[in-house]
């Protein structure tokens, strides 16, 4: 089996011949990228738990360490179980038990790398994400590496987790809301309107940014356009209000080892499988149009 069944390549490449839909995220944090390791596997636990119930959400077939070609991480693999949190007119179109979704994830940290895919619509969809975590506040360009002329094409769309304008009213809590968060453990937050010129004139707050390449792939005659917008723009959603969580469950992580993570992780795992043979759906929907 070629390498490249498992890790599909980074950037254009991949996708040569096809029509896809590529935007880069960029995501300002006051956390440094070690800080921001623990962090995120924390909250994806958290927000995993948050999204199961009622017959749907995730199940994770596989979690553990992978080494091919000199990359070395963590493997993951889950089924997103998703029947009533799509929209309406996708719904309509979609037969009984397709809306189950495939996601592989390698997470060689720094560099980690998640590919999204559907068994009912096969070669014809995928998201792929490609993340870099870097130690900058996000004015690097082409960080992935892009040809010159596809990186020409990318939307870069930046994200301020503090900046209440990018959180619809039905996905705002007060309690996860880092302009009014303040860390009892590390001093940081809230973070008014100048908090990302503040956090570059301060030296005693570290920084990082996240560059989330996002490629989407939705090859369906007539629905091509509107799905790979639709796509793109729950993605942006789905990276504003993760980051806004992550931040605000700093006191939750901040002093957990890999160690307490991954035991985590483990207890998570058994959780979502009794979670989501009971109760009712829970968590994020994507809304209509």
């Amino acid at each position: 089996r070629r390498s490249s069944d498992l890790f599909p390549v980074s950037g254009a490449g991949s996708d040569e011949g096809e029509m896809v839909l590529i935007k880069e995220y960029r995501v300002l944090l006051p956390l440094s990228v070690e800080e921001y390791q623990v962090g995120q596997l924390f909250s994806v636990a958290e927000a995993s738990k948050n999204n199961t119930g009622g017959g749907e959400g995730i199940e994770v077939l596989k979690n553990e360490p992978y080494e091919r070609d000199g990359e070395k991480g963590q493997y993951t693999h889950k089924i997103y179980h998703l029947q009533s949190k799509v929209p309406g007119f996708v719904k309509m179109l979609a037969p009984e038990g397709s809306l189950v979704f495939h996601e592989k994830a390698w997470n060689a940290y720094p560099y980690c790398r998640t590919v999204v895919t559907n068994e009912y619509m096969k070669d014809y969809f995928f998201i792929k994400i490609e993340t870099w975590h870097k130690p900058d506040l996000g004015n690097q360009e082409n960080v992935h590496g892009l040809n010159a002329e596809t990186w020409t094409e990318v939307d870069v769309i930046p994200i301020d987790i503090a900046d209440r304008t990018q959180v619809s009213e039905d996905d705002y809590k007060t309690e996860e809301d880092p302009a009014i968060f303040t860390s009892e453990k590390t001093g940081r937050g809230p973070l008014g309107p100048d908090w990302k010129k503040e956090l570059a004139n301060n030296p005693d707050c570290p920084h990082m940014c996240a560059y989330k390449l996002v490629t989407v792939k939705f090859q369906w005659w007539g629905l091509q356009g509107r799905m790979e917008k639709f796509i793109h723009k729950q993605e942006k959603r789905l990276f504003t209000n993760f980051h806004r969580q992550l931040f605000c469950w700093l006191d939750k992580w901040v002093n957990l080892t890999m160690e307490d993570i991954r035991c985590m992780e483990d207890e998570t795992q058994r959780e979502l499988d009794e979670m989501r043979q009971k109760g009712s759906v829970r968590g994020m929907c994507a809304a209509d149009e």
